[in-house]
């Protein structure tokens, strides 16, 4: 029997489809006692054997290797990149998305952000001869190497000029020996910042000595006592406090007494941000059952979900501030998810104002240097608490103790690229796998949520009541049609004209929902009745008046405001519909000693708008606050009195299964911005559609009235919690190339279910139908859809994955882009 053979199992750090597998190298000796699980590698690959990264997912052994392997290169990283769980975590992701390990592996290190850090190595002594054993070769070579390299190098320039695969170790141990200086850089975009500090270079015991040799030059005798009490400094410190010039820094370095050394410093968004405090609250009697509930999980660290459904300012944020705090007694780690980065600011405050230092924060609006310090920062330990927007449920906590995923119902939790993963299925598996409490919080849960805690897969905790005295505002149901009767033909009813005057004078402020950015839906002529749309993708061109263009909110395609017809020349040109700047213009007009704001997409495209807006409205400097679903949650400002929901029933004329939820969702999310403070609060609520189920049942703050209703409906269709779903978008270049591919997927999905014993096509494949868009950015696309009606879910996934996955190029022509969807959140 031969010797045993080391094996690293490895995925490339590729896109193509080709390489989306795992791939065996060996470990070379020099490397056994250093290489571990989660470490980044380079390997060669190919026919040409290009060096690729590569992650290390498995190390193994084998008796004997009856096929050739190729040898791992080196190490890049000194510490796995990737924990246990993490590794676990990938391979979950592609089996449940079906995406690539490369797509799923972006996700749990942030793509554009950790892949691209590479290790530079900087020569700090010229002359290091002295300080290296005469039998310490390889460190000799490496020196030698560098210093013809300029003296600085990164490790894979290294490795190229010297092959060595334990250079790793050689570099440290000549670090130690303060030879060299190892950094670590992010490649083109983001860079680790430091700063100078400025050290001994000598013994304490000689400082008194040169001290008396230094005769005339007393400002490098300050220097040398100040860093002889204090060790370390930041040069501008030093310079600052001695009030000395860095000509006699530098003159003590050059006779080598002290040395300059670069340390790292992180960025911090909130460097300059002051935090009121929030004082820990007295729980009424319904959050104090739900804590302590909640809490006797915690202390037997038994792991759990639970869905806190409490109405509009019930105190859900308390009860997370006080769970928070049990886990952090527990010495473990919690993650705090907000649906919006409109949301981020407040809860933000509310945690730093409880908990003082200790938080990372995690979302787009930060910039890249920021968000990958704060990713450092909890991935070193540094801090307990991870607060951000849907990709923070990949915080890298070593010891997870909570997840709590705020406004559970939004579909912002997710993901709309591949891996397309849903938050709360994501913070499933790490609750399984690293025994956490996860906690799912709403005033409108989702009907698939809430029939879980119904039958009792999660545990489902209510809040009936709002936690201060006041009551849930009354809404008040406006019939647009009754309107257009009497003669108002535009977009505000008399009624709340009526009420924004009176709050005005009573000096309240009023918040004014419309789902709808821009100025017109869409632009038309009056002759011909030409609708101008995109040339890219197959919808109508948005109007936004301030820029005076049309914009495509889905291709980002701008067009001129036109001054005639492009297809007759008639200068009738009409705008309809309404978006939240039209609706500020006229506001504004009505009201003109009015303080107006607009919170939208357009409006908050500027790093910092967001908190900006509130901030100003919090200080009660704005008198109305028009926005779009931005402002429809989470947000609390007891001066807010009159909410008006411009059109709620827009949402109900979407062809989508879950229209008449996000209806009711959108509707009594908004209204809960009403009457949080010590006064009644009032909400208006414009509609067409005023006995629809959902908007009655969203007057009346009724969940359960609305929730009977639609799971019904639900039953009756087959649609969740029922069934669970699969969406296949097909799209390219030519329309019937697409639909034909479409189709022959789902002939083939038929004839593998037929084979199997399954006859009900009809309840099980939907399409291949249009999609809701049926083209976008010049690409046509069809879709279709899966449900496993008395067909094992299993099943249907097994087909897509051997159809769409594993024989692609067999079965989708390359000029054919398609997209698998599990459990899609909606149709588009």
């Amino acid at each position: 029997m031969g010797e045993k053979v080391y094996i690293a199992q490895v995925i490339v750090n590729n896109n193509s489809l080709q390489t989306d597998k795992i791939f065996d190298y060996t470990i070379p000796e020099s490397l056994l006692m250093t290489i571990q699980e989660g470490m980044r590698c380079m390997v060669p690959f190919g026919m040409g054997n290009k060096k690729l990264e590569a992650y290390i997912i498995k190390i193994k052994t084998e008796e004997e290797v009856k096929y050739r392997l190729k040898e791992i290169l080196y190490i890049i990283d000194e510490e796995p990149i990737l924990s246990r769980n993490q590794i676990k975590m990938i391979g979950w992701l592609k089996n449940k998305y079906l995406c690539r390990y490369i797509e799923a592996i972006q996700c749990v290190l942030p793509a554009g952000i950790i892949n691209k850090e590479r290790k530079t190595i900087s020569l700090l002594k010229e002359e290091w001869i002295e300080d290296i054993k005469e039998n310490s070769t390889k460190q000799k070579d490496i020196l030698q190497v560098l210093k013809a390299l300029g003296g600085k190098a990164t490790l894979e320039k290294l490795y190229n000029k010297l092959p060595i695969s334990n250079m790793n170790n050689i570099l440290k141990t000549l670090e130690k020996k303060g030879i060299i200086k190892i950094d670590y850089e992010i490649a083109t975009r983001v860079k680790i910042q430091t700063q100078q500090y400025v050290q001994l270079n000598i013994e304490e015991e000689v400082i008194e000595d040169i001290i008396v040799s230094l005769k005339n030059a007393s400002r490098q005798k300050e220097i040398l006592l100040f860093l002889k009490e204090h060790k370390i400094c930041p040069v501008k410190e030093l310079i600052d406090v001695l009030k000395v010039t860095r000509g006699s820094l530098n003159a003590l370095v050059n006779k080598g007494y002290l040395i300059i050394i670069d340390k790292e410093y992180k960025r911090d968004p909130f460097k300059n941000t002051t935090f009121e405090s929030f004082p820990k609250l007295e729980p009424n009697l319904q959050q104090q059952r739900a804590i302590e509930k909640i809490v006797s999980y915690i202390q037997k660290e038994k792991s759990n979900t639970f869905l806190l459904h409490g109405v509009t300012g019930s105190g859900k944020t308390e009860i997370y501030l006080q769970l928070i705090e049990e886990i952090l007694k527990k010495e473990k780690q919690g993650i705090i998810l907000v649906p919006e980065i409109a949301l981020t600011p407040q809860t933000i405050e509310r945690f730093y104002g409880r908990f003082g230092e200790g938080i990372a924060v995690l979302h787009s609006n930060l910039s890249e240097g920021e968000r990958f310090d704060e990713w450092r920062k909890i991935r070193e330990g540094k801090v307990n608490i991870a607060i951000g927007a849907r990709s923070a449920i990949f915080a890298p906590f070593r010891n997870l103790g909570m997840i709590i995923i705020d406004e559970e119902h939004e579909n912002t939790y997710k993901s709309e690229i591949s891996p397309k993963y849903h938050a709360i299925e994501v913070a499933d598996f790490r609750r399984r796998q690293e025994g956490a409490v996860v906690i799912l919080g709403s005033a409108t849960p989702s009907i698939e949520t809430y029939y879980k805690g119904e039958v009792g897969e999660i545990t489902l905790l209510t809040l009936a009541e709002r936690a201060t005295v006041s009551a849930l505002p009354e809404v008040e149901v406006v019939d647009m049609r009754q309107e257009l009767d009497k003669g108002n033909k535009g977009i505000l009813s008399h009624r709340l004209f009526s009420l924004i005057d009176k709050n005005l004078e009573r000096k309240k402020q009023t918040i004014l929902f419309l789902n709808r950015r821009g100025y017109a839906t869409f632009i038309s002529c009056r002759q011909c009745g030409y609708v101008i749309k995109c040339r890219h993708c197959d919808i109508t061109m948005i109007y936004h008046k301030n820029m005076k263009n049309l914009q495509c909110h889905y291709c980002g395609e701008k067009k001129e405001e036109p001054k005639h017809c492009p297809s007759c020349s008639s200068t009738h040109i009409n705008y309809f519909g309404t978006g939240t700047q039209k609706i500020q213009d006229l506001i504004g007009e009505h009201f003109p000693n009015a303080v107006i704001a607009r919170m939208d997409m357009d409006s908050t495209s500027i790093k910092g708008s967001h908190k900006k807006i509130l901030n100003s409205f919090k200080k009660q400097e704005i008198d109305i606050l028009i926005g779009t679903q931005m402002i429809s949650k989470g947000l609390d400002f007891p001066n807010v009195t009159l909410v008006g929901i411009i059109s709620g029933d827009a949402s109900l004329n979407l062809p989508d299964f879950r229209a008449s939820e996000k209806t009711f969702q959108l509707v009594t999310q908004v209204a809960g911005r009403a009457g949080r403070g010590l006064e009644e609060g009032r909400v208006i609520l414009q509609t067409y559609n005023p006995d629809h189920y959902s908007i009655c049942a969203a007057a009346q703050h009724d969940y359960n009235r609305f929730y009977k209703e639609e799971l019904e409906l639900r039953k009756e269709f087959a649609y969740p919690p029922f069934v669970q779903l699969i969406n296949i978008n097909f799209s390219g270049k030519k329309s019937e190339d697409v639909y034909t591919v479409a189709e022959k997927i789902s002939n083939n999905i038929k004839y593998i279910l037929k084979g199997k014993g399954y006859n009900n096509y009809e309840e099980i494949i939907l399409g291949p139908n249009p999609a809701m868009i049926a083209k976008v950015k010049e690409r046509y696309r069809f879709q279709i859809l899966l449900k496993d009606y008395n067909v094992p879910y299993s099943l249907l996934k097994a087909i897509v994955k051997y159809l769409l996955i594993d024989n692609r190029q067999k079965f989708i022509p390359q000029a054919i882009s398609i997209s698998v969807d599990i459990n899609p959140s909606y149709i588009m």
